[in-house]
């Protein structure tokens, strides 16, 4: 435990902090893991689901929780995979090369 009275504050909101960013990026993952499991499904408000993701990334990387390369990255990778995805469901591949 630190003995220095500013220390003992920055310990507080440190720990204060950790547990908000550990909410928002809880809710940044669950709301990707159902954008893609909404594209498999083929369900109607996969864009929806898409969309709702793409925002709580873009919240957090505005927030500091997450830099905002990685929540770039992120988006990236999530449409390149329910792209995939989409084209996999309606069975229509581009053979562009």
């Amino acid at each position: 435990m630190a003995n220095i009275k500013s220390q003992i504050k920055r310990n507080r909101q440190n720990e204060r902090n950790r547990l908000r960013n550990k909410g928002v990026r809880s809710e940044a993952r669950t709301r990707i893991k159902t954008a893609v499991q909404a594209a498999e499904a083929g369900a109607e408000d996969a864009g929806v689901a898409l969309r709702t993701a793409v925002r709580r990334l873009d919240k957090a990387a505005a927030r500091g929780v997450i830099h905002p390369n990685q929540a770039s990255n992120r988006k990236s990778r999530l449409m390149r995979r329910v792209a995939k995805l989409g084209q996999a469901g309606t069975g229509s591949g581009s053979t562009s090369g």
